[in-house]
């Protein structure tokens, strides 16, 4: 609330408003908010102010702000609680005392979960008042960086499963201790295991998450470390038994020898194993996904068609450069240019990683054929029909649209299927990455380079959408079995020339894309033999 100017306490009401700017800024914080089990606040806000001017501050509004929010904490990483409102400024002189209580309770709080909400201002900002000389009274108030509203969760119940997952996480750290994390990190890390990239993000987070508590003593430190890990984490990383990490920790802990640990989890991660349904959705099942689609409004985000190569311009590493024109209008020898080109000299072969390829030969490549194989993991890029559908992809946002991804068949396929000659040297249009990883995105779904070779077209029919569960946003795998039934149903749309060409996959074992580069009156054959 607003005081008024009076002669004992002249800068009262300029401490006052110094702490409603706090207070209103406090809450933007870009770091976790988290709730703790601090009490009686607000009764040690006002013992700590001058007797006489306590009962100009028993205000229900403020009271429940300072109850229901002052207890919230950053915690940093190392552990550290602080609390946004009541740490970290020049505390004005008036309310000194009030806010150093404050900060005394809640340093001593345990933190009890993720503070979340989906109002953009917590508390009430002001009211009219005939008492006060200004006809408003102003009370303690924040405004938040309010969680992204979602059709299937309030903030309350997001934060009622991070409160679960304290306990899921607690129970994960003591059954799989950190060597043998360390350990499933390693063989994971190493390419020995089919498809690893899947579960390298879970298994580094796990392993950074014992690290940072071992590093510390403190038990309190410990905790909120927890905290923190858990506000961060990417869905699913903190369900560690039902994910394919805790299988392969169990094993490990097992002491399985190896090639059994390899058997069972390649056997798992298997394409066609891999979150892939097993059996057709139920009637049950099927209402439950109506519900979720119409909730989440991305009907049209399930129609999808091919890329071209429009949509994927953007985010190529190559494309041919546009040539120029070597006769200008009315010249008298511009053709004879034509006639006195030379043709490239043939370099002698050579071996390169696609890191290096990248980074020395691309920046000045000219023209670029690829030697197709007879048999090899041709793919097709997939994009959304609707743009303007919301994101059902895991790495498209609404901030940063990318619907792209992608299929290609499990063992391979045969060129002649894609419109090719086996054994041939063809046109590449473009060589991009993966589109997962496309403006920094992780390797989580794996990398490799993508090339789109000029004329390359899935002939099969019955594709379907290439909706799979591995790639759509969490919100739809409790209804997997429905989508991939939706997915299998329909057909892509063709709105132009599909970008379709061989994957060469960074987890994909021994390479062996060939790629012929004309730069520079050069000509030289390429032979991509891994990523890095």
């Amino acid at each position: 609330m607003q005081t008024a100017t009076v002669a004992f306490a002249p800068r009262e009401d300029e401490d006052y408003a110094s702490l409603l700017k706090r207070l209103h800024e406090a809450a933007l914080s870009p770091d976790p908010l988290f709730t703790t089990d601090a009490q009686g606040l607000y009764d040690a806000f006002l013992s700590a102010l001058p007797a006489d001017r306590r009962q100009h501050y028993v205000c229900r509004t403020c009271r429940h702000f300072v109850e229901r929010f002052g207890g919230i904490v950053t915690i940093d990483e190392a552990g550290t609680a602080s609390s946004p409102f009541w740490d970290g400024w020049a505390v004005p002189e008036f309310f000194s005392g009030s806010i150093r209580a404050l900060s005394r309770i809640v340093s001593k709080a345990r933190v009890t979960g993720v503070f979340l909400t989906s109002e953009a201002v917590i508390g009430n900002p002001a009211n009219a008042s005939p008492k006060s000389p200004s006809g408003t009274w102003y009370h303690m108030h924040s405004v938040t960086r309010p969680m992204k509203r979602s059709a299937l969760l309030t903030a309350e119940q997001v934060a009622a499963e991070k409160r679960e997952d304290y306990g899921t996480i607690c129970r994960g750290l003591a059954e799989f201790p950190a060597e043998l994390v360390r350990q499933a990190h390693t063989l994971l890390t190493t390419g020995g295991l089919y498809r690893s990239e899947k579960c390298i993000g879970t298994a580094k987070w796990l392993l950074d998450l014992h690290e940072a508590r071992d590093a510390t003593k403190h038990a309190r430190a410990r905790e909120q470390l927890t905290w923190r890990a858990i506000a961060l984490a990417p869905p699913g990383f903190c369900h560690v038994r039902s994910t394919m990490i805790g299988t392969l920790l169990e094993d490990l802990a097992a002491g399985k020898p190896f090639e059994d640990v390899k058997r069972a989890f390649d056997g798992k991660m298997h394409p066609l194993q891999y979150q892939r349904p097993q059996a057709a959705p139920t009637d049950g099942q099927l209402a439950a996904a109506e519900k979720i689609v119409e909730k989440l409004a991305s009907s049209g985000a399930l129609v999808r068609r091919y890329a071209t190569l429009a949509d994927i311009a953007d985010d190529a590493v190559w494309m041919p450069k546009a040539a120029s024109p070597v006769e200008k209008p009315g010249s008298v020898f511009g053709h004879l240019k034509i006639e006195c080109r030379q043709e490239p000299i043939d370099v002698p072969a050579q071996v390169i990683t696609w890191d290096k390829f990248w980074r020395t030969v691309l920046p000045e490549a000219e023209r670029i054929e690829c030697r197709v194989p007879s048999h090899g993991s041709f793919f097709a890029f997939v994009t959304a029909s609707n743009i303007d559908a919301p994101p059902i992809i895991q790495w498209d946002s609404e901030s940063d649209r990318n619907p792209v991804s992608w299929y290609l068949y499990n063992g391979g396929s045969p060129a002649h299927a894609w419109g090719l000659s086996g054994d041939t040297f063809t046109p590449v249009a473009a060589i991009t990455t993966q589109p997962s990883s496309w403006g920094g995105g992780s390797d989580h779904h794996g990398n490799g380079a993508y090339i789109v070779i000029d004329g390359a077209r899935d002939s099969r029919k019955k594709v379907g959408l290439a909706l799979f569960p591995e790639v759509l946003k969490s919100e739809y795998h409790g209804i997997r079995a429905a989508m991939e039934a939706y997915s299998r149903s329909r057909e892509l749309e063709v709105t132009g020339d599909p970008a379709c060409g061989l994957a060469l996959q960074k987890s994909g074992g021994p390479w062996d894309g060939v790629l012929r580069v004309t730069s520079k009156g050069a000509r030289v054959v390429y032979k991509l033999d891994r990523w890095d």
